[in-house]
């Protein structure tokens, strides 16, 4: 049987500024103060596994592409796994990228209590690009899952893991309790027909066409770390057959008031179209020229 595997990828950091930054107590805003510089540090050593050029004269230097990060990465891949999903974090907008998540008998029941859970900050995310609950107050809206609380009942450790704030995105109340919510309960549904079932959700920032005909990307942003709230939200749906066949059911869903009563249906898209919206490329891993994904395709 095919199956849809994350490999995750463990990237090795070289040398790193290790002295602090310091500041008198009086110190203005840094941005404006030419001489809050950096300490000078030696030049580091080369890591074994950093990419090595010889010289004419036979010894060993640096590449310029190693010497170029010697202070370090600006970033690396935001993916964090947890107990029962893995997650890409985008520090930009302080909300996923994607998050994906198996579904099956034995995570959809437990004894989990949603009561028991709360939201929380992630504090493996840096200060600068972390979203808190003071973001979300008064903002008019909900902390929406990606990565549902009751997807993972099969334990407290990972329905509590749900409630991450690096797991939420803002939602509208109307569409988070009834459209995108029949959503996740379809989802859950669908382990009764198929063998596997894998759930891919993520933010869309889609362009809309202003009065002067030009396509612009406007969101709105939210709370003192401007977090940003998506104009809709994507469910990539991916079904494995007993017969090893692989299915995949594309949802993009409006971040506004849904009515529920719309059958869900009518949010299929072509997968194409959330790859090339998102940035992102789903079931890389096998072709996309089988009958499953073309039927399903079509019909949206």
């Amino acid at each position: 049987m095919q199956r849809w595997l994350i490999s995750g990828v463990s990237l090795a950091v070289g040398a790193a500024v290790g002295a602090a930054l310091t500041a008198s107590s009086n110190r203005h805003n840094f941005q404006d103060d030419l001489l809050y510089r950096l300490p000078i540090i030696p030049i580091a050593t080369v890591d074994a596994a950093s990419e090595i050029i010889p010289y004419q004269s036979g010894q060993l230097i640096p590449s310029k592409s190693t010497a170029a990060v010697k202070y370090g990465f600006p970033s690396l891949s935001h993916i964090k796994s947890r107990e029962s999903y893995v997650t890409c974090y985008d520090p930009r907008t302080r909300t996923p990228a994607w998050v994906i998540e198996h579904l099956s008998a034995a995570t959809l029941n437990g004894t989990s209590d949603r009561k028991l859970c709360e939201f929380k900050e992630d504090d493996s995310v840096h200060v600068y690009h972390r979203a808190t609950n003071m973001d979300y107050k008064g903002s008019g809206f909900d902390r929406g899952h990606l990565a549902a609380a009751a997807n993972h009942k099969w334990s407290q450790k990972a329905m509590d893991d749900t409630f991450y704030l690096s797991n939420v995105a803002p939602q509208n109340p109307h569409m988070n309790q009834n459209a995108w919510n029949n959503l996740e309960k379809y989802c859950r549904s669908l382990n009764k027909h198929y063998e596997n079932v894998y759930v891919c959700s993520g933010p869309l920032y889609l362009p809309k066409q202003e009065l002067d005909g030009k396509l612009y990307v406007k969101y709105q942003v939210i709370g003192k770390n401007h977090v940003a709230v998506p104009t809709h939200l994507f469910k990539v749906v991916i079904l494995e057959k007993k017969r090893g066949e692989v299915e995949l059911r594309p949802y993009v869903m409006p971040n506004t008031p849904v009515d529920e009563k719309i059958p869900l249906e009518r949010f299929l898209v072509p997968i194409e179209s959330i790859e090339r919206a998102s940035g992102l490329l789903f079931v890389p891993n096998i072709l996309k020229r089988t009958n499953s994904l073309q039927a399903i395709t079509a019909r949206a």
